[in-house]
């Protein structure tokens, strides 16, 4: 939130404790440009992916996950739902 931009080579990776459709919900107040959003489950299987624009209020995945990064829009031109994602 309140960032000019974000570089197409950060993000944010969020790990929650369990999976959850609600705790791993987002919203963009106060967020100026759109994201990509990327939802994966326990065993790091994209489970949604979205663009998620400024000032909405809530994205939510369309199931549970444990796990969502934040980063720039181009993400969501090589990532897909059912991809097996790993983090090095």
């Amino acid at each position: 939130m309140f960032r000019p931009s974000l570089p197409s080579d950060e993000g944010l990776i969020f790990v929650r404790k369990g999976m959850s459709i609600v705790n791993t919900s987002i919203h963009m107040l106060f967020c100026f440009f759109p994201i990509a959003v990327i939802w994966l489950d326990s065993q790091l299987v994209v489970v949604d992916a979205k663009l998620a624009k400024p000032w909405r209020l809530s994205y939510v995945p369309q199931k549970p996950a444990q796990y969502f990064i934040e980063a720039n829009v181009d993400l969501l031109e090589r990532v897909s739902i059912g991809d097996q994602l790993a983090f090095e």
